[in-house]
Formats: C-alpha cells, sequence, structure tokens
C-alpha cells in the first residue's frame, strides 16, 4: 500500500523488522508493512521512536502530521529537491510579469469545474437555480479568458465565481438531516462544512506531495498572496480538484446516507473567537467522531484510486497520479515559454 493513515487516538509506533507496529499500551492494534509504503499520515497525537523516525528517513517515506480537524501540522521529508534551474524558473516567472498569465489559468479552470459541476447537478435533478449559477460563473470565467487582469481583481473574481457556486451548494444536498447555509472554516460550524474543510486539507497535501516531487517549491505560488509558513502553490494548484474530488465526495457520503448527524461531537456555545489553535481545538463547535474520521478516509483513498481518463497524455490513471502529472506538467511550463499550463478540466 503507497498510501496509510494512523488515526488511532493516543497510540505509538514502534519498529518490528521490517514493519510498523501501531501500539495503544502495551496492545498491537495494527502492523504497517513497509514494503511499498510512499506516504504516511498521522492524523491527531501519535508518538513515534527514535527508531520509527530513522526507519522512515532511511526508506524515504514522506511523513504528514495532522490535526484530528485535518489541519496540516507538519511534514517530515527528505532532502531538498536537486532541481535549481526549475525552482530559479519558478521564481522568476512567478515572482514577476507571468504571475497573473498563470494565475488567470487557474481561476479559469477552478470556475470551468464549480460551471460544470452544477450543470450536471441541475440537470440530473431538474433544478434551474444551479444551472443559473452556472452560467453566472462562466461569465466570469470569460472575463478571465478575454483578458488577464492583475492578481487583486483575479482574485476578486474568483471569489466572486466561488460565492456564485457555494450560494447554491445547499441545493445539492439531498439528505434532509443535513443543511448547508455558507461556506465557513476555522473553525467550521456545522457537519457539512466540517467534511469539506477536511477533504480539502486531504487534497491540498496531495498536491503539496506533488509539487515536491517534481522539484517545485510549494512555498512559492502565484494566485494565493506568499504568506509565511502556507504552501502558496499547492492551495493554486487544489483548486482544479476541489469540487469534482472533494466535494463530490462529500455530497456523495451525504446523500447516500453513509452517514448520520450522530456521527459528530457538538458542542454548545462555542466563543465566536479563539485565543490560539489550541483552544479552538478544545471548543470547536463540531468535529467528525473517530468511526467517522475512519469510514471517510477510507473512501477518500477509494475515491484516489479510481481511474479516470487523461486526455493530455490519453491514458488512463487513477485521480491520484493525475494531480502528479498536473504538477509535472506545471513544471513543464516553468521551463518552456512557449507552453500554458491548462488545469485538468473534469468531464462530469
Amino acid at each position: 500500500m503507497e498510501s496509510l493513515y494512523v488515526i488511532e487516538p493516543g497510540c505509538y509506533l514502534r519498529r518490528e523488522g521490517a514493519a510498523l507496529h501501531v501500539c495503544k499500551g502495551k496492545q498491537v492494534v495494527d502492523r504497517i508493512p513497509a514494503d511499498g509504503l510512499k506516504k504516511l499520515t498521522l492524523v491527531g497525537y501519535v508518538s513515534l521512536t527514535g527508531g520509527v523516525l530513522d526507519f522512515l528517513i532511511s526508506r524515504q517515506v514522506e511523513t504528514v502530521f495532522l490535526t484530528t480537524t485535518g489541519r496540516f501540522r507538519a511534514r517530515l521529508g527528505g532532502d531538498v529537491h536537486r532541481h535549481v534551474e526549475l525552482r530559479r524558473a519558478q521564481y522568476l516567472k512567478l515572482g514577476g510579469a507571468g504571475a497573473a498569465a498563470v494565475a488567470a489559468g487557474i481561476v479559469s479552470g477552478k470556475l470551468e469545474n464549480m460551471a460544470r459541476f452544477l450543470i450536471a447537478r441541475g440537470r440530473k435533478y431538474g433544478d434551474d437555480a444551479l444551472r443559473v449559477a452556472a452560467a453566472r460563473i462562466r461569465s466570469i470565467r470569460r472575463i478571465c479568458d478575454a483578458d488577464t487582469p492583475d492578481l487583486d481583481r483575479l482574485r476578486g473574481l474568483e471569489g466572486a465565481g466561488t460565492r456564485f457556486y457555494y450560494g447554491t451548494f445547499g441545493g445539492l444536498l439531498k439528505n434532509p438531516d443535513f443543511r448547508f447555509n455558507g461556506r465557513n472554516r476555522r473553525p467550521p460550524l456545522d457537519p457539512v462544512n466540517a467534511l469539506m474543510s477536511f477533504v480539502y486539507t486531504l487534497l491540498t497535501n496531495e498536491v503539496l506531495s506533488a509539487v515536491k516531487a517534481v522539484g517545485l517549491d510549494p512555498y512559492m505560488g502565484a494566485l494565493h498572496e506568499i504568506s509565511y509558513g502556507r504552501p502558496s502553490l499547492a492551495c493554486d494548484l487544489v483548486e482544479e480538484y476541489r469540487c469534482r474530488l472533494g466535494d463530490r465526495m462529500v455530497l456523495g457520503l451525504i446523500n447516500r446516507k453513509m452517514l448520520s448527524p450522530e456521527d459528530f461531537t457538538y458542542r454548545k456555545d462555542p466563543p465566536e473567537n479563539f485565543v490560539d489553535e489550541k483552544e479552538m481545538k478544545e471548543k470547536r463547535p463540531v468535529e467528525m467522531k473517530p468511526h467517522l474520521m475512519k469510514t471517510f478516509i477510507a473512501s477518500y483513498e477509494e475515491m484516489m484510486g479510481r481511474e479516470t481518463h487523461y486526455p493530455p497524455d490519453d491514458c488512463q490513471t487513477s485521480y491520484r497520479q493525475v494531480i502528479h502529472r498536473q504538477a509535472a506538467k506545471f513544471a513543464g511550463h516553468l521551463l518552456d515559454d512557449g507552453k500554458v499550463y491548462k488545469p485538468f478540466i473534469w468531464e462530469h
């Protein structure tokens, strides 16, 4: 198995030969074979021994640490990629006048994917509101395609299209036990937003792994402003996957009634503002219960292993490999001024 998650609260990892044991107290609750393991994601408070750290580093197993709500904490990886020429091209293009053109393509792709998703669901449900929202989103996309606005205006256009999308998102929910009254985050205020935030974090980490694998600097993006500690390029390139992969998965779980409101923990009267991350974790309004998190991650991994047609290379490949292939296409765009990066447009 290439990618594995450890979500058992209060456990620790111990090395036993060519495998890792997930332990809780004196009991071994799971065994992780090392063969083929490329990425290990630890959710919540999981302890590692020195032997395990050496084992992960020597085998070059990328190790990601997330909070129980899916927020990124840290990453254990190997040395910086040696492709200096690629990173130099990235800094020159994304740090100068070329950033606006790159950002325009990213925004255009995101808007088109949202519009296609709403059109497909509007047709399926016979919902004119979804089709109208899609038309408005496409009108905004045409502005991005007709001209290359400056970065501030592009961010405004992206925000306007996203508001149309989330303004009709509630119409995509067909389970009466769940409601969506708008996108909220840090912290999410309801189960739907909690699921969306978690899957967006998982997808962003997929993109982060892909851009690092090809030698790009994940912290130097175009659309998202540079901010200390924020992987701006990963935040840019994840936009083409949010709707088709993240939102579609969340809607599928809810509409097929694979979960219920009882699968979440709720806290009464949470504060409107939080002092720090620790207080937000302790007092957040809603969170997934452990059994739901296991189901959610299993569904996510099943989705990422599905195959789709990849037109740029005319081949069948997994959703996870689409992300890696797109990262390689982005790197090629940076090295060749004649190439234009095209986000992946999903067929719905």
